[in-house]
């Protein structure tokens, strides 16, 4: 593994323990080189998948960037990482595992739209802001009508 300090290849590996979700190895790393200190993670990958874009233009899936989307969208949010780490996972296994090795990119922000959706209304709002494209206030008041009539009179109550 090369360094990302100073680039040099001989790394070594300090520790290694599986994250907390058993979905990954997450491993300590030392450079031989400067001694810099650094960690990697190592998951299981099940195909190569690409995403088609709106455009019809292929690119290669990208987990770390799902990742960071939902985190735009959950900022300031009081969700706990593993939570988000769970719901992205799961996202990833369901892409993998579906059978395609090409998935529309409209399909992936179904699916974070999905999991926002009962992990915090307001990452929810946010994500389907961009992901909808939002051009004026109604757009979002039509969103949160929609929202307030899916949920149980019961739920409206206790706020």
């Amino acid at each position: 593994m090369k360094c990302p300090y100073c680039g040099y290849d001989d790394t070594q590996v300090k520790d290694s323990r599986p994250t907390e979700d058993n979905t990954a190895i997450r491993r300590r790393r030392v450079c031989s080189g400067c001694g810099g200190r650094f960690t990697t993670f190592e998951r299981i990958q099940l195909r190569e998948l690409s995403v088609i874009k709106r455009t019809g233009r292929k690119v290669p899936f990208d987990r770390d960037k799902l990742m960071r989307s939902v985190q735009v969208s959950l900022r300031k949010r009081p969700v706990e990482d593993d939570k988000v780490e769970r719901m992205v996972s799961g996202i990833v296994r369901q892409l993998e595992s579906a059978g395609d090795a090409e998935v529309p990119a409209e399909h992936i922000g179904n699916l974070v739209m999905e999991g926002l959706k009962g992990l915090d209304e307001i990452a929810y709002i946010r994500f389907a802001s961009v992901y909808k494209n939002f051009r004026e206030t109604k757009d979002f008041s039509d969103m949160l009508h929609q929202l307030s009539n899916e949920r149980p009179l019961d739920e409206d109550l206790e706020d």
